[in-house]
């Protein structure tokens, strides 16, 4: 039977994706402190999570207004600690929780991200899957060392070379290649030892790579592109692709639409997942979740969705009135996230919409609060994306931490095992088992590449 991935949207910072968190008051305050991060892992292995995902950006929300007081002032995702560093410390609370984060092919050396997230994988006995991301605003560039930020499509040129890289040193070593024999002096077979002499348009690296293979082979990638580039990225090298489907005709389509591109790369659909993000607000009863959400909906403030939209759409929302349109010119040179930009035309059906429609439409920094009832409505909710086929799984957003992941895992989980569509216990010990891939093979990446 079909089983549903559950995946815990994270951020090593001091609020969730909704920069409203922090100021819940069930959300804990104390996240400089690894027991943090550990107790959200603790919960998530409880509910049998797939894994803890953490989202990352290399600045901090200052596009708005060219200036970071408001971000520090209001908590709008200001601090953004390492997200590898602090999966480790939640890899040392839990043993089959999947571990994973972000690392950006725009800015950092690929054989630095193979080698980090190889031994991450290594550490946690093959949990670890990297989650590939172009950067996508100038306060990262700046950060990093550049005086702009590449085009939209280049830094999906510059991804594709980047993780042709990173599978080709994660192939280096063969899976026999260590021997380790002690009395005839041998440590290992050079020759299954291989240098990648990679060079192409964007990058170039030798080899040959410096950490074997894991249990699970090789780390697990993810991806998020949302974008028309951004999918046909997915549909060449993801294995788990998180959307954010706006509701289940519209998830139908998309997830018809994508796995059809997986096939047409040379990949088998099925090895691929998909999971689109949400925010379930449940309780023991619906009236104890409809409390819980009216709080959440007072929370966020009109400058948390200013300074997310500025930042993601690298454009200075501050420079033009609520209700000033945007111009043709300023709508095509949004270099940022451009499917929130579409996603606005789409809702609206504006062609140049408001500040205000972007607010409205795009729904930044707010959450989405569809999921709002008792265990039996918000596993009916989940139940029939799922059966719809509309997606693979979900990604749970929670807008207090850690009590929303708390409560999801109290209440729902057990809803879905009753019904047979989630995993009661953990089957394998690796991610790949949690999510039914099978051990990445020596090579296994080769022929989907030249298939693209």
């Amino acid at each position: 039977m079909r089983q549903m991935h559950l995946v815990g949207f994270l951020q090593a910072q001091n609020c969730t994706i909704y920069a409203s968190s922090w100021r819940h008051p069930d959300s804990r305050t104390d996240f400089l402190r690894a027991d943090f991060f550990q107790e959200i892992g603790r919960i998530l292995e409880a509910g049998k999570f797939d894994l803890g995902f953490f989202d990352d950006r290399l600045s901090m929300p200052d596009r708005y207004g060219a200036d970071h007081v408001h971000t520090i002032e209001h908590g709008i995702r200001c601090v953004k600690l390492d997200p590898v560093v602090t999966l480790t410390m939640m890899a040392a609370a839990t043993s089959r929780l999947g571990l994973g984060a972000t690392a950006s092919t725009t800015y950092y050396e690929p054989f630095h991200v193979a080698r980090c997230f190889q031994t991450l994988d290594l550490m946690s006995d093959g949990r670890a899957a990297w989650n590939v991301v172009t950067s996508l605003n100038d306060g990262e560039a700046a950060n990093m060392g550049h005086a702009e930020m590449m085009a939209h499509d280049a830094r999906y040129d510059r991804a594709d070379e980047f993780v042709e890289v990173v599978l080709g040193h994660w192939d280096a070593w063969e899976d026999d290649a260590l021997i380790l024999d002690k009395a005839s002096g041998r440590f290992g077979d050079g020759h299954k030892v291989h240098r990648l002499d990679f060079r192409g348009q964007y990058l170039s690296s030798r080899g040959p790579f410096t950490v074997p293979r894991s249990p699970q082979g090789r780390p697990v990638l993810i991806q998020a592109g949302s974008s028309g580039r951004g999918k046909r990225f997915s549909a060449r090298w993801a294995e788990l692709v998180f959307v954010a489907y706006h509701d289940v005709q519209d998830g139908r389509e998309e997830y018809a639409a994508f796995k059809a591109a997986v096939a047409a790369e040379g990949r088998d659909p099925e090895q691929v997942k998909v999971a689109t993000l949400c925010t379930p607000v449940c309780a023991a009863t619906r009236a104890e979740a409809e409390d819980k959400a009216a709080l959440i909906e007072r929370l966020p403030l009109e400058i948390d969705a200013l300074s997310l939209l500025s930042e993601a759409l690298n454009f200075d929302f501050a420079s033009k009135g609520m209700d000033e349109p945007f111009s043709d010119a300023e709508m095509a040179g949004i270099q940022g996230l451009q499917a929130i930009r579409d996603r606005v035309v789409k809702a609206t059906g504006k062609r140049n919409p408001t500040v205000r429609d972007f607010i409205t439409g795009s729904g930044r920094g707010r959450p989405r609060l569809d999921m709002v009832g008792g265990p039996k409505e918000v596993a009916d909710r989940l139940e029939e994306w799922f059966e719809a086929r509309a997606c693979d799984g979900f990604v749970i957003a929670a807008a207090a931490v850690p009590a929303g992941y708390a409560d999801f895992v109290t209440h729902v989980v057990p809803e879905l095992q009753r019904r047979g569509l989630f995993r009661k216990d953990y089957t394998g010990s690796t991610l790949r088992d949690h999510l039914g891939l099978p051990r990445a093979a020596h090579g296994d990446w080769r022929p989907r590449h030249a298939a693209g």
